[in-house]
């Protein structure tokens, strides 16, 4: 019998599973921003949106949460919440998102 509802799997959280690999850990904005620069142009509510879904797959963890003092628009505190890879995550190591991060990784130290 084939099962009922929408699949689980999105290409979109897949793309972010590459990212996170890569990249280790990283909070919503980085990780967007990464996106952007490697896959189709997506909103940075799409990645909330699949940051939280995979956190209840079980294919992303919070790693820590990070709260910052300024004078922000919104107030004088900002919160980070940072991701990593949990244990149901399946990288596949695309070949991009890695030069991608090599060629970032070479700037920082250039």
């Amino acid at each position: 019998m084939a099962r009922r509802g929408r699949p689980t799997y999105s290409k979109v959280r897949q793309n972010v599973v590459e990212i996170l690999y890569f990249m280790g850990s990283g909070y919503g904005y980085k990780i967007y921003k990464a996106y952007k620069d490697l896959f189709p142009s997506v909103t940075l509510r799409v990645i909330y949106y699949h940051l939280a879904k995979g956190k209840d797959l079980g294919e992303f963890e919070v790693s820590e949460i990070k709260r910052t003092r300024g004078d922000y628009s919104w107030g004088g505190e900002a919160e980070k919440t940072y991701y990593k890879l949990g244990p149901k995550a399946k990288p596949s190591m695309d070949a991009s998102v890695k030069a991608y991060f090599e060629r970032k990784t070479e700037k920082k130290e250039g």
